[in-house]
């Protein structure tokens, strides 16, 4: 049986990005844009499950977020995780890859024991890669990045096969280990119907308490200990309940900054017509040399 934890962003549909959403600081506002689970997160996710099909296990799956990332988590819940865990505090905004490495290692720290961390290659939001590497580099635990497939798991030991340029390699790592799984390393299950009538309800502590709102007839403990009876509790850690850095979280701990965000439109240019014949061809190639098209 091996312990799982896998690590899932909320992104904002890229497809709809415009110019509008972009802020002064070069961040996004991601309140308006339509929000998704990343989709190499939840190829990550159904790898994990499947090495729960076949071994055994548990899986936890964390993402650090606004509240409303809550909805992921739920979605994740509906897939066959096991636990939920949401990182979510104000003071974790404008987070880079640095500092969002640094917090989710410490969450992971915080939740215990783990045999596999999983993670997608990256975010389509950023495409940087790095979360990953950097929380497996912060936790001092081997990593297995570019995954295609985990051939074998063999007590402590990690087999797997990983894509890299020109061809794949067949890697083995002991565990703990963390990998960052590649969009076409499987094909994501469908939610279970079941887990869906179960799961649906599941609530966060700020949830909990925004139903409480108003009601002098509800209190957050007494809500709270029953959702957690009904094992119904999403995991809620601030910045606080990890005792964090201030300095290492949020804006403070980025050292990255945009410069510039564009939108860039591919459009058809000018076109030419090439005549059908030895030196109408002849001519073609020699401009594709030209422009290194060619040669």
């Amino acid at each position: 049986m091996y312990r799982s934890i896998v690590l899932v962003k909320q992104v904002p549909d890229t497809a709809n990005i415009t110019g509008n959403v972009m802020q002064e600081d070069g961040t996004v506002n991601r309140a308006k844009l339509p929000a998704i689970l990343n989709h190499e997160d939840r190829v990550a996710l159904e790898v994990a499950l499947r090495v729960k099909d076949r071994f055994g296990g548990t899986i936890t799956v964390v993402t650090m977020g606004p509240p409303r990332a809550s909805d992921i988590l739920r979605e994740c819940l509906y897939m066959g995780a096991d636990h939920a865990v949401l990182i979510s505090d104000r003071k974790f905004a404008g987070a880079d890859t640095l500092a969002t490495s640094y917090v989710l290692s410490e969450a992971v720290k915080r939740i215990g024991a783990y045999d596999i961390i999983f993670a997608g290659r990256q975010a389509i939001d950023g495409d940087t890669a790095q979360v990953g590497p950097q929380t497996a580099e912060k936790l001092g635990v081997p990593q297995v990045t570019y995954l295609e497939e985990i051939v074998d798991l063999q007590e402590r030991t990690l087999t797997a096969k990983r894509k890299i340029e020109g061809g794949y390699e067949v890697v083995r790592a002991a565990l703990p280990v963390l990998v960052t799984v590649l969009k076409d390393a499987a094909e994501p299950r469908p939610y279970s119907a079941r887990r869906m009538m179960t799961y649906k309800g599941a609530r966060t502590l700020m949830e909990i308490e925004k139903l409480t709102e108003g009601n002098p007839l509800l209190y957050a403990d007494a809500l709270r200990h029953e959702y957690e009876s009904r094992d119904l509790f999403i995991d809620t850690m601030t910045m606080d309940d990890l005792k964090l850095d201030a300095d290492r979280c949020g804006v403070h701990g980025s050292p990255t900054k945009v410069y510039k965000v564009e939108s860039v439109v591919l459009a058809g240019g000018g076109h030419a017509i090439v005549e059908p014949t030895r030196d109408g061809i002849s001519a073609l190639i020699d401009r594709l040399m030209d422009d290194h098209i060619l040669g």
